[in-house]
């Protein structure tokens, strides 16, 4: 028996009306979503860790994933996992014309280029509404930061886009300062607002420096995790804790992480 078809036997007998786990047989599609979002954080949890040898087990529970999604469609008679396997096998070949159907493409810039093309036709093609838009198919469901650069390609790509830098980073300072005019004068509903239209600025000017947000926002989120570690082990040295610190003490050793990461 072939590996995948082990997988799926495996899924079926879970779910299996009368001998099934208890858990398995309470999943619906909805519920699944934040179990496979977990999933793929930990595989690039993994790769930025570099930590290979733990791979192989964090991608196999995203292809777990897969295969509940699978089941699930079985059950309702939505479609079988050869459906998910023929679609992907579609989506390879259409986009990739230079490999398939001797196009030409000389250059990952090209690939990249043709490959937006294609799933903009695509989407244009699957659109219920009657007017398509560049915004259809974005899904609510990404990280917010990768969300906002997503619909900012979207609208770069037929010309709604800052010509240059400069007006980008103009355009951060212009949200800043209206946060700002929010904290002496707005709600908090309002301050919410325009927070959100500065961090929706940073994203763009992220993507016109060709930083990835999130990537970027991970690692600094890891770069204050490790300096607070530092913090924490310095106090307990002196048998000290942080909640019986002063601000002062903690901040100046928050400075000699930085000074030590530095060196």
């Amino acid at each position: 028996m072939a590996t995948i078809d082990r997988l799926l036997e495996i899924m079926t007998l879970l779910r299996d009306p009368h001998n099934g786990c208890p858990w398995d047989l309470e999943q619906t599609f909805a519920s699944i979503v934040p179990h496979t979002i977990e999933e793929a954080y930990e595989v690039a949890d993994c790769i930025e860790r570099e930590s290979f040898s733990e791979l192989p087990g964090e991608l196999g529970d995203l292809l777990f994933q897969v295969i509940y999604y699978t089941q699930f469609g079985r059950e309702q008679g939505l479609f079988e996992f050869d459906d998910v396997v023929n679609a992907l096998e579609k989506k390879l070949v259409d986009r990739h014309p230079h490999i398939f159907s001797g196009g030409a493409i000389s250059s990952a810039q090209e690939q990249a280029s043709y490959w937006e093309q294609a799933k903009a036709a695509e989407r244009a093609a699957s659109s219920t509404a009657m007017r398509p838009s560049e915004m259809d198919n974005v899904p609510l469901g990404l990280p917010a930061l990768t969300r906002a650069k997503k619909l900012q390609q979207r609208a770069a790509r037929v010309g709604f886009d800052w010509p240059n830098i400069s007006g980008v980073r103009d355009k951060v300072a212009e949200e800043f300062s209206e946060v700002e005019a929010a904290i002496d004068h707005g709600t908090k509903a309002h301050i919410s607002e325009e927070l959100g239209d500065l961090l929706f600025a940073c994203v763009n000017w992220a993507r016109h420096l060709g930083v990835e947000p999130e990537a970027a926002l991970r690692a600094a989120s890891k770069k204050f995790s490790r300096r607070f570690r530092f913090v924490e082990e310095a106090l307990r040295d002196v048998d000290l804790d942080p909640a019986s610190t002063s601000l002062k003490t903690m901040d100046e050793l928050w400075n000699e992480a930085k000074r030590l990461e530095r060196n």
